[in-house]
C-alpha cells in the first residue's frame, strides 16, 4: 500500500495558486483573503473526498476525524497552511495534504486504524498580523488563553482577535475549553519540509526530527557619541555602529568554533541613530539570537559574550546594555514515536537517520501534551520562505510511504 503521489502533487499545485503572487511567492497570512480561501479548500477536500467529521475549533483550528474500530485516544497528523509573506508552497501545506493524502490512501484500500485518526491544519503558525507564531497549538497546549487572546491586536489595522476569528469560524471565547487533555491525543506527528540543506547534502529523502531547536534572544543598545564625521578624529570616537560590527564578528566567531551545523545565530533587527550622512552614529539597538538543541552550549556562548562586551566598551569608550528578550528551551521529541518513525523508514527503504529542527513548529507545542514527534522531508537548495521552496515529488512520496507505515506502527504499538 502506497501513497498516491500525482493526487498528492495536483493537491498541492491547486492548494499552491491560492494566495499566489505575481512574483511567484505565496502571500497566505492569518485571516487574510488567501487564509479564508485556502480553509474553505481544505474544508471542501475533506467533505467531498473522505469519510470523515469536520471541524472548526475556538481559534480556528481545522479538524477531520476518522473513526476507528476501538475506543482509543486519537492518533493526530497534521501541520499548517499559512504562509510567510512572499512565501513557498511547501512549508506548512506539504504536512496537511501528505497527512490527508495518508487518510484517503487507507480508506480506499478499506482499511481503519484500530484508534481514531485525526487531520488538522493549525491557525497561525507563521508570523502574522497578531504577533503571534504557532497560535493554534499554542492555545491547544495551555500557552495562551481566553485572557491572553483578548488582548491581541492587528498592528496593522488594530482590530481585535475576535473580529477576525469570526471571519474565519473560531471563537476565542471557547479557547479556554479547547486545550488538550490527558488522554484526548495518544500521539501527534508533523511531516515538513526540512528548510535547509542536510538531507541533500547527504544524498537522503527523510529523516526523523530528535529535537526542535531552543531560541535564545537578547535586545542589546550601544551607546557610543553622535558626532561630526569630518571633524571628530579617530582617537576621539565613540562609534557605536563600529561597537556593534565588532560585537557581531565576535559572536560570529563564537558560533564558527563550535563547528556545528546545530548551533547558529544571527545579528538582526538593527536600528542606529542618528543614521545620517556626516554624522558619527551615536546609538545602535540589535537583537542577537542563538538557535541550538542544547541549553547549555546557548549559556557557554552568551556568557562568552560578556568578556567581548567589556572589551569593546574598555577599547572604544561605549556603552553596551544587554536585556533577555526570550530562553525558549529545546523541545525533545517523544522517543517512542520517534522509535515507530525510524522503524518505518527503515523498512521502506529510507535508513535511520536522524535530525534536529533549527526552526520552530507546532509539533513542539502538541508534545506538551502529547506524544509528539516529526519528520523531515528533502528542500531543494535548502531553500524555505521564498519562492523557490521546492521539494520533489520523490522526496515527497518516500516520506509519504514512511509516514504511512509509521501510522500502522503507532496504532498497533501505541496501548
Amino acid at each position: 500500500m502506497n501513497i498516491n503521489i500525482e493526487r498528492l502533487e495536483k493537491n498541492l499545485q491547486e492548494l499552491g495558486k491560492i494566495g499566489r503572487n505575481a512574483g511567484g511567492g505565496i502571500d497566505r497570512a492569518l485571516g487574510s483573503q488567501a487564509d479564508r480561501e485556502a480553509r474553505q479548500w481544505i474544508l471542501s477536500y475533506w467533505k467531498s473526498h473522505l469519510n470523515v467529521d469536520i471541524q472548526i475549533d475556538g481559534i480556528a483550528n481545522l479538524w477531520a476525524f476518522a473513526a476507528g474500530t476501538e475506543p482509543l485516544p486519537l492518533i493526530v497528523f497534521g501541520s499548517h497552511h499559512d504562509a510567510v509573506p512572499d512565501g513557498g508552497m511547501f512549508d506548512g501545506a506539504l504536512g496537511v495534504l501528505i497527512a490527508t493524502e495518508i487518510l484517503e490512501t487507507l480508506q480506499e484500500n478499506g482499511m481503519k486504524t484500530r484508534h481514531p485518526f485525526g487531520l488538522v491544519s493549525f491557525t497561525g503558525e507563521e508570523p502574522n498580523p497578531f504577533q503571534v507564531s504557532t497560535l493554534g497549538s499554542k492555545v491547544l497546549s495551555g500557552r495562551l488563553t481566553r485572557a491572553d487572546l483578548e488582548r491581541l491586536r492587528n498592528r496593522i489595522d488594530g482590530s481585535d482577535l475576535q473580529s477576525c476569528m469570526q471571519q474565519i469560524g473560531g471563537d476565542i471565547t471557547k479557547a479556554d475549553d479547547i486545550r488538550i487533555q490527558p488522554e484526548q491525543i495518544r500521539a501527534f506527528l508533523e511531516c515538513h519540509i526540512e528548510q535547509g540543506c542536510r538531507l541533500e547534502e547527504k544524498g537522503l529523502h527523510t529523516a526523523s526530527v530528535s529535537c526542535i531547536t531552543g531560541i535564545y534572544r537578547e535586545d542589546i543598545v550601544f551607546t557610543g557619541e553622535a558626532n561630526h564625521a569630518g571633524t571628530t578624529t579617530m582617537k576621539r570616537r565613540k562609534d557605536a555602529f563600529n561597537a556593534a560590527a565588532e560585537f557581531s564578528l565576535a559572536f560570529e566567531k563564537l558560533l564558527r568554533e563550535r563547528a556545528s551545523d546545530d548551533v547558529v545565530g544571527t545579528v538582526n533587527n538593527l536600528t542606529m541613530e542618528p543614521n545620517a550622512v556626516g554624522i558619527v552614529p551615536g546609538t545602535v539597538m540589535l537583537t542577537m539570537e542563538i538557535r541550538t538543541c542544547s541549553e547549555t552550549v546557548t549559556h557557554e556562548i552568551a556568557k562568552a559574550m560578556d568578556a567581548v562586551c567589556e572589551k569593546i566598551q574598555r577599547e572604544r569608550g561605549v556603552e553596551i546594555r544587554r536585556r533577555l528578550n526570550l530562553d525558549q528551551p529545546p523541545m525533545p521529541m517523544d522517543t517512542q514515536v520517534q522509535h515507530f518513525v525510524q522503524e518505518a523508514m527503515l523498512e521502506t527503504g529510507e535508513g535511520d537517520q536522524v535530525l534536529v529542527s533549527m526552526a520552530g513548529h507546532d509539533a513542539a507545542n502538541m508534545q506538551r501534551v502529547t506524544k509528539g514527534g516529526m519528520i523531515f522531508t528533502r528542500s531543494v537548495g535548502g531553500k524555505s520562505h521564498c519562492p523557490q521552496e521546492y521539494t520533489e515529488p520523490e522526496s515527497i512520496r518516500r516520506t509519504g510511504n514512511a509516514m504511512l507505515l509509521a501510522l500502522l506502527k503507532m496504532d498497533e504499538g501505541l496501548d
